[in-house]
């Protein structure tokens, strides 16, 4: 192996990393969040403004922070690339006019 395939086997696994580290994240969200809404529907007692705030403002701040994360993990994926663009185009050029669909 030269320096070169060194560097990409290495960045090829810190970006696997990343990856692996936002889902770990993002399974832990849906979990706390789960039990965080299951805790507003049983809260009751003189606290209960408080704790539904507490709450509510964890729910807010976690989802901010998983988008953020989700978006800095993924940046270089996008949905609507120019390869995907240019794939559709061939598509239609090469489908007859009868063949097409109205949602196309």
């Amino acid at each position: 192996m030269n320096n070169k395939e060194k560097e990409q086997l290495r960045i090829a696994k810190a970006k696997v990393r990343r990856i692996k580290i936002f889902y770990i994240h993002l399974a832990g969200y849906i979990i706390g969040i789960g039990l965080i809404l299951y805790n507003l529907y049983i809260v009751a007692g003189p606290y209960k403004n408080n704790i539904i705030s507490l709450n509510l403002s964890i729910i807010v701040a976690w989802t901010i922070f998983i988008v953020i994360h989700g978006l800095n993990v993924f940046k270089d994926k996008r949905m609507f690339n120019k390869r995907w663009e240019e794939k559709k185009i061939e598509q239609f050029l090469e489908k007859k006019e009868e063949d097409t669909t109205f949602w196309e």
